[in-house]
């Protein structure tokens, strides 16, 4: 009787261990594109991906029907990946925009971060109109570079910025560090990456925020990007629920803490 006991107790166990195996099988993955390279937002560190939009994303679906991987995408690279059904949603501190609000879903804004100019030392700008005749580099179709095309346009009568456009590949640090080899005048970027990146890597550089009112009730804020299909709109209503959830319970301003240093997540219903 006892031997029965203990048979049976192992087969039970057996059975829970397939059970569980199969529903871990039956989770839907989604793949989830990342440039690795927008601290702290998101990077690797070693062969993980960590940052703020990593955790928040690994938060967003944990316990769900949904598996999640990530993969590291030249930034140039990740609308392309969506446009095509190879990724199901975009994590790398995605600003809004009309041109890119046509072709994709945000979800719900993840913090808010005011924009930011990165000059050399003792060069401080805190307004557009202060960039004219000021050359950058930019990446082509980013919310930043199409902030600096609507001012050229705006302002005829001024002496353009000069934008010169470079590759996907070519990050943020990369772009810094040509101000202080003088080969640009400033970068306009989000005020967390880039006065992270600047103390991190001990630049000799001046981060300053932009007081111009460069766009609406959106600025400043990060979402999560997704394909406009049915997919897109499913996952959306799931993410934003969500968010929701994770800014009311804390989640969110204790991984702003962790990763910016402060409460960027209050004011970003």
């Amino acid at each position: 009787m006892k031997r029965m006991k203990i048979l049976f107790l192992a087969l039970a166990v057996l059975l829970a261990g397939a059970s569980l195996s199969a529903y871990a099988d039956s989770k839907e993955t989604l793949v989830v594109a990342t440039d690795s390279d927008t601290a702290p937002f998101t990077y690797k560190k070693g062969n993980s991906f960590k940052g703020y939009d990593i955790d928040v994303v690994k938060a967003i679906f944990k316990g769900s029907k949904y598996k999640v991987t990530f993969k590291t995408v030249p930034f140039d690279s990740i609308t392309v990946g969506l446009d095509a059904g190879k990724y199901d949603l975009a994590a790398n501190d995605y600003n809004y925009n009309e041109e890119r609000a046509q072709k994709y879903l945000f979800s719900d804004p993840i913090s808010r971060s005011n924009y930011a100019i990165t000059s050399a030392k003792g060069k401080k700008y805190t307004s557009l109109s202060q960039l004219s005749g000021k050359t950058t580099e930019a990446i082509a179709g980013s919310n930043y570079a199409q902030i600096l095309e609507n001012w050229n346009a705006e302002h005829p009568d001024k002496t353009p910025i000069t934008i010169n456009y470079v590759e996907g590949t070519t990050g943020i640090s990369s772009r810094l560090k040509n101000i202080e080899n003088g080969k640009i005048d400033f970068i306009l970027y989000d005020a967390i990456s880039s006065s992270y990146i600047v103390k991190d890597q001990g630049m000799d550089l001046t981060v300053s925020s932009v007081k111009d009112k460069v766009e609406k009730s959106t600025e400043g804020l990060e979402y999560l990007l997704l394909p406009k299909n049915d997919k897109g709109k499913t996952l959306k209503t799931f993410i934003d629920k969500r968010i929701k959830a994770l800014k009311k319970d804390g989640t969110l301003a204790k991984l702003s803490q962790t990763y910016f240093g402060g409460d960027y997540v209050s004011d970003i219903d």
